[in-house]
């Protein structure tokens, strides 16, 4: 490590609550690896709502009292540097990692089963329970940093790790194949823009639900039809005519949701940006001999699928904007709004 700074500039977040939680440093201490990491200059790294949840404690169920709110339900330890959409260079590696490692350009699985030298009890995610990419440096295992051939630019690579393997996992999970009708809830956001491509891939129907504005992005993503946020779900569709319903919103629709499964149908959530408390009538859910699958941890194999898929063409970066790392308060404030298609990115390429 003889070329490589002993200090780098990274953004902390400071505690739970606003955007003045998120500080600029340069001089934050450049982590060193242990014996089974690796050590990664950042190239790129993605804004996601993880980000936004964990700042102001969305996480939570204790009804403000913040000391659950990370993905596990632990307290997060502060300062903490976020970021889980890694994409970079392994300039370093520990005294037990393969050689061949150092220097490939690696993308980063944001779900980890191994950190701190020790194999977890419970998996952690990257930039809620360890340091992610919003600096210079970052390390991690050396088994979740999965080298990438591919000619997309660090950029366009830092769009894929998490909202695509929440979308592969999320299909995967469900068994998701060209027999399929899906049905995808915030079709315009990261994993949703990722489960369209992906679903497509598959050979599925695929339907999104998305703002007017957005349908013809969605369209031309794969999706073989649109609804808009505020369609009655049941009078455009009908009762009993989904094979699959991927969630990224739950909210007040959401009995319509399972309304439109068919018998025997798969309902799968990774998140809940329109509320997460929503009603369920129980009957609908055992009449129907409906599944419901909470989706998080990765399986093991999704990250590997989801690397070989991207250098195959399979699916396509949506890089709606970009980012110096200084401007990260900016980025979060345009991802709020909701405005954009795909991911917000930020470029690390002129820092150092």
């Amino acid at each position: 490590m003889n070329n490589i700074p002993k200090t780098m500039k990274g953004i902390q977040l400071t505690g739970h609550g606003g955007l003045e939680k998120l500080v600029f440093r340069d001089d934050i201490p450049v982590p060193v690896p242990g014996p089974r990491d690796v050590l990664i200059k950042v190239g790129a790294a993605g804004v996601n709502n993880t980000d936004l949840n964990t700042r102001i404690g969305w996480y939570s169920k204790s009804n403000g009292n913040s000391s659950d709110a990370s993905w596990t339900g632990d307290v997060i330890q502060f300062p903490r540097i976020q970021g889980a959409d890694v994409c970079g260079e392994i300039v370093a590696i520990g005294e037990q990692v393969d050689a061949s490692l150092l220097h490939q350009r690696v993308l980063v699985e944001p779900c980890i089963r191994e950190a701190a030298g020790k194999v977890l009890d419970q998996p952690w995610y990257i930039g809620s329970e360890c340091d992610g990419g919003f600096a210079e440096y970052t390390v991690v295992a050396a088994r979740h940093a999965h080298k990438i051939n591919s000619k997309l630019s660090d950029v366009e690579l830092a769009s894929f790790p998490c909202s695509y393997s929440t979308a592969e996992n999320l299909l995967s999970r469900v068994g998701v194949s060209a027999n399929d009708v899906v049905l995808v809830t915030g079709a315009s956001g990261g994993a949703g823009s990722a489960a369209i491509q992906l679903a497509t891939a598959r050979g599925a129907q695929v339907i999104g639900i998305t703002s007017e504005s957005k349908a013809d992005r969605v369209l031309s993503l794969g999706a073989d039809r649109t609804l808009t946020r505020e369609a009655n779900l049941v009078q455009e569709l009908g009762k009993n005519k989904v094979d699959v319903v991927i969630d990224l919103v739950a909210g007040k629709q959401w009995p319509r949701l399972l309304d439109v499964l068919k018998p025997f149908g798969r309902y799968a959530a990774a998140g809940a940006i329109a509320g997460p408390i929503v009603e369920l009538d129980v009957r609908t859910l055992y009449l129907k001999d409906l599944t419901l699958f909470g989706c998080t941890v990765l399986h093991e194999a999704v990250f590997p699928n989801l690397i070989r898929r991207i250098e195959a063409g399979d699916v396509s970066p949506l890089v709606a904007n970009t980012f110096s790392l200084a401007r990260l308060r900016e980025a979060q404030e345009q991802f709020e709004s909701k405005e954009h298609v795909g991911k917000l990115v930020i470029d690390l390429s002129g820092e150092g």
